[in-house]
């Protein structure tokens, strides 16, 4: 979620079709939209679970986003020693089935316990994996990437990476004057 600032649903419906992982260098993901958790009464089919297009796109849209070379290798090792569900997507339980919001909700809360300080889990740092992808787009900004490729590679708007970043763009700002 952190280097392609992806959304939650966006990585549970990641598929290996969709990612360009070359043995060493720069990757890419070909993203095409997300799954939810709707519950059976809420769906045509009766599902638990609905396939969206990317948020606010066309129902055909894709978004590529370059990744760098150290998530290349992780979901190299994760295909490696997880495979693919049988539809091809990356992430899935024991039995193939989409993970679940609980699950990796319990997951994340544990990994956070395990390695934030108590002062980092009071102040409520990475306090939900969709953290990750807001911490992924301050860091393309910081890096100097410019805010429209930016907003591009989120899936967003240049006005909505500006409403929501704004104040850590004015923050370098400041650092930049003397």
């Amino acid at each position: 979620m952190y280097y392609a600032a992806m959304r939650p649903a966006e990585v549970i419906h990641l598929q290996e079709s969709q990612c360009r992982l070359p043995a060493s260098g720069w990757g890419l993901l070909n993203l095409k939209g997300g799954v939810v958790t709707a519950g059976k009464e809420w769906t045509d089919d009766g599902a638990v679970h609905e396939i969206h297009s990317l948020k606010r796109r066309a129902a055909k849209a894709t978004r590529p986003v370059p990744i760098p070379p150290v998530l290349v290798r992780m979901l190299r090792e994760h295909i490696g020693s997880f495979g693919v569900a049988s539809d091809g997507r990356l992430f899935h339980n024991a039995e193939g089935n989409y993970i679940d919001v609980s699950a990796y909700g319990i997951t994340w809360g544990r990994a956070r316990e395990a390695v934030l300080t108590l002062d980092e889990h009071a102040l409520d740092l990475a306090k939900r994996p969709y953290d990750l992808r807001h911490a992924g787009i301050s860091f393309w900004l910081a890096s100097g990437v410019d805010p429209a490729e930016c907003a591009r590679r989120a899936g967003q708007s240049i006005q909505i990476l500006f409403r929501y970043y704004a104040k850590f763009l004015a923050d370098a700002r400041n650092h930049a004057t003397p």
